[in-house]
């Protein structure tokens, strides 16, 4: 059960609209809902926003049942409620593993931390899977987000028109994670 199918309805306030969860759950996509909403909100990124794709940013990779889905879902009371983030990664073959669509809400992406943490548990959950490279295309303005996370910058390339690097994980800095299934809590951090 997710807290906002339990939460009485009550009429909007400055502080109601303000509300900021503090807690979020970083974790392998478990539940209907869940898969769900990482589908709508890369949608809602790579479709509506950022025009990248028309209808539906899906391919190949999603319809591959090795495709896996994690979400940072916020949580009321330890109880989730909403996917605010989402990222899916695959296995290229050769112990080379990829990462793909990573996704944050519009409005949750002044704590960019929730971007990191997504990447963090991509490549550890890649890592304990046998992993020995992890790569993904970033769009330029994320470079230096992953630069700041051990990654290198491989070689420019342009994707659907965009600017992108190809980039690799220093998997010396992504200790192996195999329980990503319950994930971990993370907690609202104050801009630094």
């Amino acid at each position: 059960m997710r807290a906002a199918d339990w939460i009485p309805a009550c009429a909007a306030s400055e502080t109601v609209a303000d509300y900021r969860p503090v807690e979020y759950r970083v974790k392998l996509a478990t539940e209907a809902w869940e898969l769900r909403e990482a589908r709508a909100l890369r949608r809602a990124v790579f479709c509506a926003e950022q025009r990248l794709f028309n209808f539906t940013d899906a391919d190949d990779v999603d319809d591959d049942k090795a495709a896996i889905t994690l979400v940072a879902v916020s949580c009321i009371h330890s109880m989730s409620e909403d996917v605010v983030g989402t990222v899916r990664v695959h296995a290229l073959g050769n112990d080379v593993w990829q990462g793909s669509r990573l996704a944050v809400r519009r409005d949750y992406r002044g704590q960019a931390w929730l971007g990191s943490e997504l990447i963090h548990l991509a490549v550890s959950l890649a890592h304990a899977r046998g992993a020995q490279r992890f790569v993904a295309q970033v769009q330029q303005q994320n470079v230096a987000l992953f630069e700041r996370l051990h990654w290198r910058a491989l070689e420019a390339i342009e994707l659907r028109g965009r600017p992108h690097w190809r980039m690799e994980a220093d998997l010396a800095h992504y200790p192996p994670c195999g329980s990503v299934e319950r994930g971990f809590i993370t907690t609202l951090r104050s801009a630094a």
